[in-house]
């Protein structure tokens, strides 16, 4: 890693100022450098069929939920899907609601 003020090369350590130059890198306190737009897994509000556990694993994986939904039909009928299923139900949250804009008046 290298300051982007004076160029000095930084160690691994990942420092929040420069110590040649005294730039600040990250802001303090910020943690590990991370992206902190991750996906959550969430049950689905808009795309549900019983529980919207369904909708919501093909949102986080980005795949249709229709493929989702026959493999949780052919887990129904291996064995545990049903407990599966309960389970995901309780323990998922629901996605947040997103607030809608208000019509527009002329």
């Amino acid at each position: 890693m290298f300051c982007t003020q004076c160029g000095t090369q930084l160690g691994e350590a990942e420092p929040n100022f420069c110590p040649s130059c005294g730039a600040q890198l990250r802001s303090p306190g910020s943690g590990p450098s991370f992206s902190t737009n991750a996906r959550r897994l969430t049950r689905s509000r808009r795309d549900r069929k019983i529980a919207g556990v369904c909708g919501g694993i093909a949102e986080y994986l980005d795949v249709d939920p229709t493929l989702i939904r026959l493999v949780a039909v052919l887990a129904l009928f291996c064995g545990a899907g049903f407990l599966a299923y309960i389970v995901a139900w309780i323990v998922l949250p629901e996605e947040e609601l997103q607030p809608m804009p208000s019509p527009a008046t002329i």
